[in-house]
C-alpha cells in the first residue's frame, strides 16, 4: 500500500516537472509568434494580448462555464469568474511589479524605483485597457444591484462581447517597424495558428499540472474546499500567470496588460453571459441570486479601483505591487475563512 503511494506520489511529481517545462515552451511559442502577429496585422501587442492570447488562455474559465451551465452548477462558474479576474489583476500585475524589481539589472545606472511595469499604449491601446477595466468593474456592481441573474443578463453581456471584438478588430496601429513585405503577409495565418497552439500548449500544460497537484493534495488528506479555493482555482488563472509573467520580463508589458485585462472583459462577458444564458437553451431556466457572491464583487471592485489609481499615476512599481498583492492575500484570508469581516465590523 505504501508503495503503491508513493509511485503515485513520483509519478505526480514527474507530471509536474515535465508539466511546468512544457509550459515554459509553449508560453514563448505564443508570445513570440504573437509580438509577429502583432507587427503584420498592426493591432497592437495589447489587442492582441486582449483578443487572440486572452481567448485562448481563458479556455478553462470557458470550459467551466459550459459544464456548470448544463449541469445546474452555475453558481461554480460565476464565483471562478470573478475569482480569475481578482488573480489576474492584484496577483499577477502584483507578482510581476515585484519580479522586474527584483530581477538583475542589465543596466547598472538604472533606478530600480524607477521600474514600472505600465507600457507606453497607443490612444486605441490604452481605450481597450479601460474599457476592458470598465466591463469588468460595472457588470459586478449591477448584477449585485439587481440581485438576480437570468438568460436575459447573459444575453446582453454576450452582445456586449460579440460588439466590442468586432469594433476592436477593426483598428489599425502604424507599424514600429516599417513596411511590411508581402512574404511576411504571407505567414500572418501561420503566426496566428503558433500563437493559438502556443496559448492551448499552456492551458494543457496547465491542466495535467493542476491535476496531479489535486492528486497529491488528496493523498496527504487536504479537503476539497481547501483544494477547490486554492488549487483548482489558481490552476484556471495559469494559463494568464504564465504568459503574462513571461512577457513582462522579456518586455512586452502591453502584450501582457492586453492578456490580463482581456481576460477578464472575457469572462466578464461571454463567460457569465454562456453561464446565464445556455441554461435557457437547454430547457433549465435560470435566476441567480447574486447577493452570495457580494465578497467577491467587493474584492472585485477594491482590485479594479486601485488599478485606475495606478494607471491614471502611469505607474505601478514594487509598492503598487506590493499593495495588489496584499489585497490578493486579505482576499484569500476572507475566502478561506481565516478572517471573518462581519466579526471584525462587530
Amino acid at each position: 500500500m505504501a508503495e503503491s503511494l508513493f509511485a503515485d506520489l513520483l509519478l505526480n511529481l514527474v507530471v509536474i516537472g515535465v508539466s511546468f517545462l512544457a509550459l515554459n515552451w509553449a508560453s514563448n511559442l505564443a508570445i513570440t509568434n504573437a509580438l509577429k502577429v502583432s507587427t503584420i496585422s498592426q493591432l497592437g501587442k495589447t489587442s492582441v494580448g486582449f483578443t487572440l492570447i486572452a481567448m485562448s488562455t481563458t479556455l478553462p474559465e470557458l470550459t467551466v462555464a459550459v459544464i456548470a451551465a448544463t449541469t445546474d452548477g452555475a453558481a461554480l462558474s460565476v464565483g471562478n469568474v470573478l475569482g480569475s479576474n481578482i488573480f489576474n489583476i492584484s496577483g499577477i500585475i502584483g507578482l510581476s511589479a515585484l519580479l522586474i524589481y527584483l530581477r538583475p539589472r542589465k543596466n547598472k545606472n538604472e533606478k530600480r524605483t524607477e521600474l514600472n511595469v505600465i507600457p507606453n499604449l497607443a490612444k486605441s491601446e490604452l481605450n481597450n485597457i479601460h474599457f476592458g477595466l470598465f466591463i469588468s468593474s460595472v457588470v459586478p456592481m449591477i448584477l449585485i444591484y439587481i440581485a438576480t441573474a437570468t438568460w436575459a443578463v447573459g444575453l446582453i453581456l454576450l452582445f456586449i462581447f460579440s460588439g466590442y471584438m468586432y469594433s476592436m478588430s477593426k483598428v489599425r496601429l502604424p507599424s514600429e517597424s516599417g513596411e511590411v513585405t508581402p512574404e511576411e503577409k504571407k505567414k500572418l495565418k501561420r503566426y496566428i495558428a503558433f500563437t493559438i497552439g502556443g496559448a492551448l500548449g499552456v492551458v494543457a500544460s496547465a491542466n495535467f499540472l493542476v491535476d496531479s497537484a489535486v492528486a497529491i493534495a488528496e493523498s496527504v488528506g487536504v479537503p476539497q474546499t481547501v483544494i477547490g479555493a486554492t488549487i483548482i482555482a489558481f490552476g484556471t488563472s495559469l494559463p494568464e500567470l504564465t504568459v503574462s509573467l513571461k512577457s513582462v520580463l522579456r518586455g512586452h508589458s502591453d502584450l501582457a496588460f492586453g492578456n490580463l485585462i482581456g481576460a477578464s472583459f472575457i469572462n466578464t462577458t461571454l463567460i457569465l453571459g454562456i453561464t446565464f444564458f445556455v441554461p435557457q437553451l437547454v430547457g433549465q431556466p435560470l435566476i441567480m441570486n447574486m447577493n452570495i457572491f457580494q465578497n467577491l464583487v467587493i474584492f472585485s471592485i477594491i482590485v479594479n479601483l486601485f488599478f485606475w489609481y495606478f494607471l491614471s499615476r502611469e505607474k505601478i512599481g514594487w509598492k503598487e505591487g506590493a499593495i495588489f498583492l496584499f489585497i490578493y492575500m486579505l482576499f484569500l484570508a476572507t475566502t478561506l475563512g481565516f478572517i471573518n469581516p462581519t466579526s471584525a465590523v462587530a
